[in-house]
């Protein structure tokens, strides 16, 4: 049984008091049952006094210094004077004392101590001897927390946590150990941190508590929890957690589905030192690579040469799939059927396309629609991948700055990552390329309404956005993973309400750039 009070550790740092005392009452509206209050925020002496009116929960007393990833600025013996004053003052049932000084800070009452170990640089050599040391100090539940920089450093923490002989919370900080940080529920920590507002940059990698209510179910997560992950680089714009996490949730499936931002050079290492994932969604920029870590393959993955998912057997062994391809043609074809409620349209035999991008997504798109029929032309900034996609497929191809002299040309599909975020301001094509009646299918979905998307419509072009695909294809991989084929229309529905706000602060920021462009054009 945990000896944490709660599931998750929220974490409240902040300058002033009155501030603290704010976050303070509203954890107690939203009902949390665990804070630790990181009292080396505040740029003034701490008030005990002044914060004791705003408990309702067990608090963890925290200074951490800059070595640790604290802001502490005073002297050392100050801040253990500060330490043993919060172990005193009956505001505390829980103190936090890294392990260089938690013997010379002895228990006292019923406080409870946790001895922790922070590595802002890296995960050491000797972590686990390191650990072992701990283990003989005085504590309650110990905690390492170090930077990871490969997947490799995630399994040497999440073994840790997995052997740990008593209450233990282990993880990796940063993006690379973002997932650990869930994982180390699944082998038997007491909880996770959580930031109270994510906007304090408390620590790096670490969630906020709102992504914890929105996205991802650590209340339910234990041995039997089944992972599934996002394999890319980068991967934190990705909405496939929400959109997968909240399926899992509704068809009440024991897994999680996490993001592992993973370098290229580190894709084969994070799929082979991960073996409790049972299946992958792969993107950016490792469909193609993907294709050779697997022992079996669809027909779809022998075809484009990319693959979008991978999903471990029973055995071990990983069966690569393809469901880019599928997506992109269901796509298109219900954006022509219900233009056919207006009128004749062509058909997709008819249809002059033009394909952006020489990518694993690229070739996906290409191969689909080439297989249906379509006249394919590829456009990619890279020569040398667009000429071997083009002789794949059997189609043509033109270099990527005269893709613009292309003359007929019914559909552009834009596989490319222009236009995503951050760099939401740039077009794959020029907006004068643009004609009335063409097609336009942006495979980008973070922001939906790209730049692309947006000049598109407002030129009388026909508008296919990456949600739908990234849907289909999302919906594909899950029933995949599970065995389960989930509603697209509600997926659909929950993908829009978690972009909603980014999408409406993205379009604000493209209006008043493209306003501040035209008002300096007419100064």
């Amino acid at each position: 049984m945990s000896v944490a009070p709660d599931r998750v550790c929220v974490v409240i740092g902040r300058t002033r008091h009155k501030m603290i005392q704010a976050e303070l009452t509203e954890a107690g509206k939203r009902k949390h049952g665990f804070v630790e209050l990181r009292l080396d925020f505040l740029v003034k002496a701490v008030e005990f006094k002044r914060l004791q009116p705003h408990k309702l929960c067990p608090w963890v007393a925290t200074v951490r210094r800059p070595i640790d990833g604290g802001r502490w600025s005073g002297t050392e013996d100050e801040r253990r004077t500060i330490l043993r004053q919060a172990i005193v003052s009956g505001v505390f049932e829980w103190v936090d004392l890294e392990t260089d000084i938690a013997d010379a800070v002895r228990r006292f009452g019923p406080v409870k101590r946790i001895v922790s170990y922070h590595n802002t640089t890296e995960t050491p050599v000797d972590l686990e001897g390191i650990y072992q040391k701990m283990l003989t100090q005085d504590a309650d539940i110990y905690k390492v927390a170090v930077l990871a920089h490969t997947p490799a450093d995630n399994r040497r923490i999440l073994d840790l946590q997995k052997s740990a002989p008593k209450p233990t919370v282990a993880f990796g900080m940063g993006d690379i150990g973002f997932p650990t940080r869930f994982l180390a529920l699944k082998y038997g920590a007491p909880y996770i941190y959580a930031a109270f507002n994510r906007e304090r940059g408390v620590a790096p990698g670490m969630p906020a508590v709102e992504e914890l209510r929105t996205t991802y179910p650590v209340r339910s997560i234990g041995p039997a929890t089944k992972v599934f992950g996002l394999l890319g680089d980068p991967v934190a714009h990705s909405f496939s957690p929400v959109l997968h996490n909240h399926m899992l949730r509704r068809l009440r499936q024991d897994a999680i589905y996490l993001p592992f931002r993973t370098p290229k050079e580190l894709l084969a290492e994070a799929v082979k030192v991960m073996p409790e994932v049972s299946g992958w969604s792969v993107t950016i920029p490792h469909k193609e690579q993907a294709v050779g870590l697997a022992a079996h393959a669809d027909p779809a993955v022998h075809l484009t040469g990319a693959a979008n998912t991978l999903v471990r057997g029973a055995d071990g062994t990983l069966t690569a799939a393809n469901s880019d391809s599928t997506a992109a043609v269901d796509s298109l074809r219900a954006h022509l059927a219900e233009r056919a409620k207006d009128g004749p349209v062509p058909e997709l035999t008819q249809l002059m396309v033009l394909v952006l991008g020489a990518g694993g997504s690229a070739r996906a798109v290409a191969h689909a629609l080439h297989r249906e029929g379509a006249h394919i032309t590829i456009a990619g900034r890279n020569g040398e991948k667009a000429a071997k996609l083009a002789a794949d497929v059997g189609c043509r191809t033109v270099d990527w700055q005269g893709r613009h002299s292309l003359v007929a040309c019914d559909v552009i599909v834009n596989c490319t990552p222009v236009g995503m975020t951050p760099a939401t301001d740039e077009m794959p094509v020029h907006e004068s390329f643009l004609k009335q009646g063409q097609t336009v299918f942006d495979l980008v979905y973070t922001p939906e309404n790209t730049k692309l998307v947006r000049e598109a419509r407002s030129r009388g072009c026909h508008v296919v956005t990456g949600v739908d695909m990234f849907v289909r294809q999302a919906a594909a991989q899950f029933e995949r993973f599970t065995g389960i084929s989930p509603p697209v229309d509600q997926m659909r529905e929950i993908l829009r309400k978690a972009m909603s706000p980014l999408t409406r602060a993205m379009e604000e920021e493209a209006d008043r750039t493209e306003q501040a462009e035209k008002d300096e054009a007419d100064d």
